[in-house]
């Protein structure tokens, strides 16, 4: 039986028994706390595991193995930006959101202030994050089942997309949080399985002796003029021949990723599915857990492809290194099990990536859905008149039009890096969602007018620096490669962006004389003891 073969009927049991699941959420989402929130029914580890499971992403397995593959100890900062930044989302975020929302991040911003303009601001910031997001995972459907299905035409990864966009919405549109979050316990089980499994047969290829792994990586991958550069900082970001500017963007891109967590819409929304403030404190404990041992799998099959499938063959494959991991798991069990254990292997890893994405895909699809029929039609264009039915309805409708944006989107950025891509999402999350959500939970003073301004500050600002960034035009890798208008130098935002969003939350805040003391105390007290929690309005 070949690879395409047998990866085609693992994909097609991992499909039908998440459909299966859907189905069965179907029949018991029967309100909109059940399909905004899964009836808020999971414990903390539940919720630990599919936060797993939404994080985990194409990003972390396809796009971080790639691009440490690729670049060595350059591209594990990305696991570790990653990871860091789940202790600014406990420490900071994931009790008081739980306390003080109800379904979405707008709720929390909503509650003292005027709620139209900022439901509005908030709204449009969890879409245009959310598909930021989904492009990542869309590229990496394309280039993951091209190699599985040996397809190399850009055409022919398009058709993938276009599949897996089709399913995520099938996901969102009858399995709603219910459905999602079980799609995502199953993902983040089969995936921490595989990573666990291909990590331990690269150890033990080389005896569990980590330096002769990357020893040899570097002989085999590193530059040929000095292999042991591969081993230390500076061969992607910061190079000498990158200059100042290469050493800022390598921070600006730390600022993204360890703030970004805090402020992503499919993150926020998964703190509203347990019962309490504890077990949202429990779920975060036991996803950091779960995705720490993760990116630390993920250095193993970095520098395993790097060592073993070796820098030329991953290029070939995919010029992004997408491919890498899959790559690694087909020579591993071709070297120790034989061709047909590097065959099973393939479509064993390619099947735990494929779910890896639809999972994503799901989750980052639901939160953006519901943030326009909740946040938007709900309470901007009905102003709050909309019953649950409709509002679910709306969600549905919505998943369909932005599923389709995503798969567009997701055509015209193949080629690019996963984890890359990701960490520009990040960037606008943190730019634009994490200034009015800090604001709003610790700033007495914070008013309508600096929770539109921080949005919208941070989100335009963060858009407008990436469309005039070397990602968009000016170079080999940038989406318009003919054209030429990167007046930014900076290919990750983040070090101006955010800081503007800041700004502009001040500034907002400042000029207006809007100040509802009383309503601060009330959501003070909510966010501490979340009385009042699935209550929660504006006045």
């Amino acid at each position: 039986m070949s690879s395409t073969t047998l990866g085609m009927i693992l994909f097609l049991t991992f499909v039908a028994a998440t459909l299966g699941i859907t189905f069965w959420a179907s029949r018991q989402t029967k309100t909109a706390a059940d399909y905004y929130a899964g009836g808020r029914s999971f414990s903390g580890v539940q919720n630990g595991l599919a936060i797993g499971g939404d994080y985990m992403s194409a990003a972390s397995f396809l796009g971080i193995a790639g691009i440490i593959a690729l670049s060595g100890y350059d591209g594990f900062l990305y696991s570790i930006g990653f990871l860091v930044a789940w202790l600014v989302a406990l420490l900071l975020v994931a009790e008081l959101m739980r306390n003080s929302g109800k379904f979405t991040m707008a709720d929390v911003l909503a509650f003292r202030m005027s709620p139209r303009p900022v439901r509005t601001a908030a709204g449009v910031s969890t879409i245009v994050v959310s598909i930021f997001y989904l492009l990542a995972q869309m590229v990496g459907a394309g280039a993951l089942v091209g190699l599985l299905l040996g397809i190399t035409s850009d055409a022919g990864k398009a058709w993938t997309i276009v599949g897996v966009g089709a399913l995520m919405i099938v996901y969102v549109v009858f399995g709603g949080m219910k459905g999602t979050t079980w799609v995502q316990i199953v993902k983040a089980v089969l995936l921490m399985g595989g990573a666990a499994l291909v990590t331990l047969l690269v150890l033990g290829k080389f005896g569990f002796n980590l330096s002769a792994l990357l020893g040899q990586a570097a002989t085999v991958s590193g530059p040929k003029a000095n292999p042991g550069s591969f081993l230390i900082p500076g061969l992607k970001y910061g190079t000498e021949a990158q200059g100042l500017a290469g050493k800022i963007d390598l921070i600006s891109l730390g600022l993204a990723l360890v703030l970004g967590t805090a402020g992503l819409p499919h993150i926020l929304i998964r703190f509203y599915t347990v019962p309490t403030a504890k077990d949202a404190r429990k779920s975060v404990l036991w996803g950091i857990g779960i995705i720490g041992v993760f990116y630390l799998l993920t250095l193993v099959l970095g520098f395993g492809a790097a060592a073993l499938v070796g820098k030329t063959a991953i290029v070939a494959g995919d010029k992004a290194g997408n491919t890498a991991a899959p790559m690694l798991a087909q020579q591993i069990g071709a070297d120790i099990f034989g061709p047909v254990g590097g065959t099973i292997l393939l479509a064993l890893i390619g099947a735990v990536a494929f779910a890896t994405i639809l999972a994503v895909v799901a989750g980052l699809t639901l939160a953006s859905s519901s943030s326009f029929s909740h946040d938007l039609y709900a309470h901007v264009f009905k102003r709050g008149q909309a019953s649950e039915r409709q509002e679910v309805v709306v969600a549905r409708v919505s998943a369909l039009v932005i599923g389709a944006v995503a798969i567009g989107l997701g055509i015209l950025a193949q080629g690019q890096n996963v984890a890359f891509l990701v960490a520009l999402a990040f960037a606008v999350a943190a730019s634009g969602n994490l200034p009015a959500i800090l604001y709003s939970l610790f700033w007495k003073r914070f008013n309508t007018a600096g929770a539109v301004s921080a949005i919208y500050g941070g989100l335009v600002s963060a858009l407008l620096l990436v469309i005039f960034s070397p990602v968009v035009s000016g170079g080999e890798t940038a989406l318009f490669k003919t054209a030429d208008f990167d007046l930014f130098p900076l290919s990750n935002p983040g070090i101006v962006s955010i800081p503007l969003g800041f700004l502009c939350g001040w500034l907002g805040t400042i000029l207006s004389k809007e100040y509802n003391a009383s309503k601060y105390a009330e959501i003070e007290v909510r966010s501490l003891t979340g009385v009042g929690a699935e209550k929660a309005t504006e006045h």
